[in-house]
């Protein structure tokens, strides 16, 4: 593979420092750009000094200026967490259109590929289990998530309008839950707020029954599948994500297990329209991309429990 420069928008957050590090580790050159709205400095200070990386604090919604030549923009700017798009609505909409246009732009401009960070909440509540990429999805726009959901639908439409009108080699990848280290502990996820509570031995947070499921991948698995369909020839929409399904119950008792915490498990109230199931089919991916996960559940939440313990 040809060596190559890279701008990763939204680069000290959770994914995208991680999204970072592969990068590097592959011998391209990186430019980490953010805002710290929901990203940490702390993600990207190892990297601090390293001749191939560089960083620039800015607002992905403002024009940015690069000279240079740019082989991909990987657009993975955005609060990702119930708990921060609610916080932040108005930002998350910003971020989705007028971000996503402004890193559309900057791929055109460059003759860059361009990586969307799109989600599986494009499906909603999904009506569909498992959900494929022909599902259009069932999404509440007024509801309280509706800020998110609705800004990746629209970013998947800008990306596809830049796509057909003007070359642009879009790669839109639907990622589904993941986790692991650099994950923030108040983020409003499961697996961060279970961690961080067992180590507490404090109660754990469970919502509603703690029936509905999740599909959880460890980082390194889906950063892997993310830059294998950037360079890919797949336009997408493509799901990243573990088919592994799971209660969020269950994860639960796993991390209440694994941390050996005697924390108990409390309910409360679920969030409007969080969704009853999610389960991605990741066919189109295993073809494609000869891509799948391969880190078992307890093996990566073990890891993530280390690092929270560490921290």
């Amino acid at each position: 593979m040809t060596r190559g420069a890279y701008l990763v928008t939204g680069g000290a957050g959770f994914l995208g420092s991680h999204l970072c590090d592969a990068l590097l580790a592959r011998g391209h050159r990186v430019i980490c750009v953010d805002n710290f709205l929901t990203g940490s400095p702390d993600n990207i200070a190892h990297l601090a000094g390293h001749d191939r990386f560089k960083f620039i604090k800015h607002d992905v919604t403002q024009d940015l200026y690069l000279p240079g030549r740019i082989d991909g923009v990987l657009h993975f700017a955005s609060p990702a967490s119930p708990r921060d798009y609610l916080e932040f609505p108005i930002q998350t909409l910003k971020v989705g259109s007028l971000g996503t246009h402004k890193a559309l732009g900057l791929a055109k401009a460059k003759g860059a590929r361009f990586l969307l960070a799109s989600t599986s909440e494009v499906y909603g509540d999904p009506q569909v289990h498992p959900q494929r990429e022909d599902y259009w999805g069932h999404v509440n726009p007024v509801g309280p998530r509706g800020v998110y959901d609705e800004a990746k639908r629209f970013a998947e439409a800008m990306a596809m309008a830049y796509h057909r009108t003007h070359g642009v080699k879009v790669r839109i990848a639907r990622i589904f839950n993941t986790y692991g280290p650099r994950m923030r502990k108040n983020d409003g996820r499961a697996v961060p707020e279970f961690i961080d509570a067992a180590l507490r031995r404090k109660p754990l947070p469970v919502f509603g029954t703690g029936r509905q499921t999740r599909s959880l991948c460890y980082v390194d698995d889906e950063v892997r599948g993310l830059l294998a369909l950037l360079f890919s020839n797949h336009t997408g929409p493509m799901n990243i994500g573990n088919p592994a399904e799971v209660t969020v119950l269950d994860i639960a008792r796993i991390i209440k297990k694994l941390t050996h915490s005697p924390s108990r498990v409390v309910h409360k109230p679920l969030p409007v329209d969080d969704p009853k199931v999610r389960q991605p089919d990741i066919a189109f991916a295993r073809r494609a991309l000869k891509w799948r996960p391969s880190v078992p559940l307890e093996d990566g939440l073990r890891r993530t429990i280390d690092w929270f313990r560490n921290r």
